[in-house]
């Protein structure tokens, strides 16, 4: 198939990439380069079936393709929140934009959705049907809104125009080609413990998450694409819930690091709980993260430390 990847160049993006062409697919890899980087796909550029496009999605695009996966925005909260407005516009106009594409050519699409859909949950753990408890006016609010915008506008275009469309919600990822001053909390240890630097937990660092390795997602997004009948959305997510304690704990053992806690107040509305109902996932997808948490950050780490 001829398919089409905005945010291409991105943590995910990248990954995803490289699978569709280890697959035989021909892949067109969109990226701005906001956050993307040519680094994370320069391995890929001599392939004879990829393609690059330096181009933002809130601007349409034109290509005859068979699928699109719609992942272009910013996903970390320095990123999103340095131009709140361009991360509503990319969310928004981008949905727009790659669904009128994916109309015209009749293209099935899918859209990079969030666990942010459901705010500071007061639901645990977060099963599709929660309508989520989002703030609509707070700082976080151009992406978690701006992602719960896409969603109704795939929706909609699948029932008013038949688009084949497919939603999934992605909980927190992590893996190599992670930009290491995004600010996630992941690579925000990471980097933190191999330069035996304070490791900054924010409140008391009893908020949980749960985190899965980025093979698992792209395996999941695949999965997804390839079922007929389902659009979703459904959660992509790793059950096993972690503390930022436990999480800061794990990355000090494996890097042997000799970084001490530190401790920050706590951000506006940073959810308290993050965990992800995968039934619907298992049921419909067949499908079940594989990597274990330390298993992935040893792979992690080891990218990091040859990057830093």
């Amino acid at each position: 198939m001829k398919i089409l990847v905005t945010g291409g160049a991105g943590f995910i993006g990248s990954h995803l990439c490289k699978q569709l062409l280890n697959e035989g697919h021909e892949v067109l890899c969109l990226d701005n380069y906001f956050t993307g980087s040519k680094g994370n796909i320069v391995h890929l550029m001599d392939h004879p079936y990829f393609e690059l496009i330096r181009h933002d999605i809130t601007a349409p695009y034109f290509a005859e393709v068979d699928q699109i996966y719609n992942l272009a925005c910013p996903a970390s909260p320095v990123h999103y929140q340095y131009n709140p407005i361009k991360t509503i516009k990319t969310s928004v106009m981008g949905a727009i934009n790659t669904l009128g594409l994916a109309k015209r050519v009749k293209a099935r699409i899918l859209q990079a959705s969030t666990s942010e859909v459901y705010g500071d949950p007061s639901v645990h753990p977060q099963p599709e049907s929660y309508w989520g408890n989002v703030n609509p006016i707070g700082i976080r609010s151009c992406y978690d809104e701006g992602k719960r915008c896409a969603e109704t506008l795939f929706m909609d275009y699948h029932h008013q125009n038949n688009v084949d469309i497919r939603i999934i919600r992605i909980f927190n990822t992590y893996g190599p080609n992670m930009n290491p001053n995004d600010g996630r909390v992941v690579s925000n240890f990471i980097v933190q413990a191999l330069q035996n630097k304070p490791i900054t937990i924010f409140g008391e660092g009893l908020q949980t998450r749960s985190f899965q390795y980025v093979d698992d997602l792209v395996a999941g997004m695949k999965n997804m694409m390839s079922v007929d009948g389902f659009v979703g959305p459904v959660n992509l997510g790793n059950p096993d819930e972690f503390t930022m304690l436990e999480l800061a704990q794990n990355i000090i053992d494996i890097t042997n690091s000799s970084s001490k806690l530190e401790f920050l107040p706590l951000p506006q509305d940073d959810p308290q709980q993050r965990k992800p109902d995968i039934s619907l996932a298992k049921e419909k997808l067949k499908w079940e993260p594989k990597v274990p948490l330390s298993e992935g950050l040893v792979k992690t780490i080891d990218y990091f430390d040859k990057i830093l």
